[in-house]
């Protein structure tokens, strides 16, 4: 006998629990509109691929995949100690920045504290908190980016952790060296701010806070990935960069054998392409700046970007632009679940999907005028 479902077995923070939703994938919307072409621009991935190197070194790990991987990431973590003169005790390794901003909250915040953050952010601190049932507090953005002052004056003695996602995202915008510094002096002992640079490799821009700069004397955690300017986001990496006290607690939070085979790989290789990094950031600014054109002709409102995507005002509803944008093969991302409701991300591609977003986009938007 099949047995009975009942909402009780369900925990209460998961009942209540809005999940992340995830861009839509090519091949998905292909077969539902019957498309030969599409392209995808909604997950801020690297429209160049993968460093091949990298592709490379995965392709000859592929033969190693009966064997676990080395769980301590011994030679990658010694990698990325030589690139950011560090030790290899300063990092802690994840199957991509989700499952380490995971790891931070199950490691440092306990039963009755709680996390600040800002309320249009990167969605899985919000949502990784409350599926381990701590308390997050928000502040409303200024201007589309973090407010630093403002958020200050929300810490507590229950606040544990604070997440800053600069550049954030999907606003693309940034909190500059004297608004951190602003904020990290004068905190309490016992808070922990995590700065999420998962799009610190696009950086333009001369007054931005590289946050290993502050590791030493400050509680504050980096979290940067492999899955953006590196293109390996099939394979989820991310790293956690930190003083060796706080990463030696996290190493007993984290799962065993969470980094895989080819991840380790991949990343091992991709730290040395220094000339496909230079092409990716060349790739984007300049379609950064072809869109923000665009955009003027077109008399359409938006964000200005330090990272490989922009937040635009299309004037209507986003869903309704999102859902035509998918007719005409393009994937952009529509921001209803961040209340921006008039608001699509697009991730900034080739020039050859750039030019068929911009198209489409004036289809879409003018086609009945």
């Amino acid at each position: 006998m099949m047995a009975k479902f009942e909402i009780s077995l369900i925990r209460k923070n998961i009942r209540r629990l809005s999940p992340y939703i995830a861009g839509k994938p090519i091949e998905e919307t292909k077969r539902e509109f019957g498309l030969k072409e599409v392209i995808k621009l909604a997950s801020n991935e690297n429209p160049l691929g993968a460093s091949p190197k990298a592709v490379a070194a995965i392709k000859k790990a592929a033969g190693g995949v009966n064997r676990y991987p080395d769980s301590s990431s011994f030679y990658l973590k010694r990698k990325l100690a030589s690139v950011f003169k560090l030790e290899p005790e300063n990092f802690v390794l994840g199957n991509g920045s989700d499952e380490l901003i995971d790891v931070v909250i199950k490691t440092f915040v306990s039963e009755g504290e709680s996390i600040l953050t800002s309320e249009q952010t990167f969605l899985e601190y919000r949502i990784i908190a409350k599926v381990n049932n701590r308390k997050v507090i928000t502040a409303a953005l200024k201007d589309f980016k973090f407010d630093l002052a403002e958020m200050k004056k929300k810490i507590t003695s229950r606040t544990k952790l604070v997440f800053i996602a600069n550049p954030n995202n999907p606003t693309g915008t940034y909190v500059s060296k004297p608004e951190l510094e602003r904020f990290l002096k004068g905190l309490p002992e016992n808070l922990i701010v995590v700065l999420d640079e998962a799009y610190d490799t696009f950086i333009d821009v001369k007054d931005y806070p590289r946050g290993v700069d502050y590791i030493k004397k400050e509680n504050l955690i980096v979290l940067q990935t492999f899955s953006k300017a590196y293109g390996l986001s099939g394979l989820r990496l991310g790293t956690a960069i930190c003083d060796k006290k706080l990463a030696a607690f996290m190493e007993k939070t984290r799962q065993p054998f969470n980094v895989n085979l080819l991840a380790q790989a991949g990343a091992l290789a991709a730290l040395d392409d220094k000339q496909f990094l230079k092409n990716t950031r060349k790739v984007t600014l300049q379609g950064k700046a072809l869109l923000y054109r665009a955009f003027r002709e077109m008399g359409l409102s938006y964000v200005p970007s330090v990272a490989n995507f922009i937040l635009v005002d299309v004037g209507k509803d986003c869903r309704e632009v999102f859902r035509e944008l998918l007719k005409l093969g393009v994937i952009v991302r529509d921001m209803k679940q961040y209340g921006l409701d008039n608001f699509v991300r697009v991730t900034i591609g080739t020039p050859r999907e750039n030019f068929k977003f911009i198209k489409a986009l004036k289809t879409v938007l003018f086609k009945k005028r």
